[in-house]
């Protein structure tokens, strides 16, 4: 794939396309692409999460406990490893051969400090999340005590 298809992908990620074309580009010639065999795991959890992963093509089964989804082109898998340090909380499978692009965690950051405002917007973006998200806790304990 060449460097504009893969910032047309990175296009489609909700959370990335916010950061704007310029920073779309810089994530893309610096990441890598990596492939996958059926059954290949990505990351297993508890493993050190140092990077996020948007499918290329294929898909992945991600497992946290007793949850699962299908991420398939276009998704973003770890996400949040993009921003802080964390151990992964979820493992994830190829269920058929695929590709994805890995952004590491230290290029995600050196993009946001060369573009303020791509960061401003995305802690806006992750702001307005974490404030739904709350709400939506408050209405489930309400229901759930009435």
């Amino acid at each position: 794939m060449s460097i504009e298809d893969d910032v047309a992908l990175l296009e489609r990620v909700p959370t990335l396309r916010l950061l704007g074309n310029t920073a779309l580009r810089m994530l893309a010639i610096g990441s890598e692409q990596r492939d996958f065999a059926r059954g290949d795991q990505l990351f297993n959890a508890g493993d050190e999460a140092d990077a996020g992963y948007v499918v290329q093509r294929g898909a992945f089964r991600v497992e946290d406990g007793g949850a699962e989804i299908i991420a398939g082109p276009g998704a973003l898998i770890g996400e949040l490893a993009l921003i802080v340090s964390m151990q992964r909380p979820s493992s994830a499978v190829a269920i058929e051969h695929s590709s994805v692009i890995r952004v590491a965690r230290s290029l995600f950051q050196r993009v946001l400090e060369s573009d303020p405002a791509a960061a401003r917007r995305l802690r806006d973006e992750l702001a307005t999340r974490t404030s739904q998200l709350a709400s939506d806790i408050l209405m489930a304990g309400a229901k759930l005590s009435t």
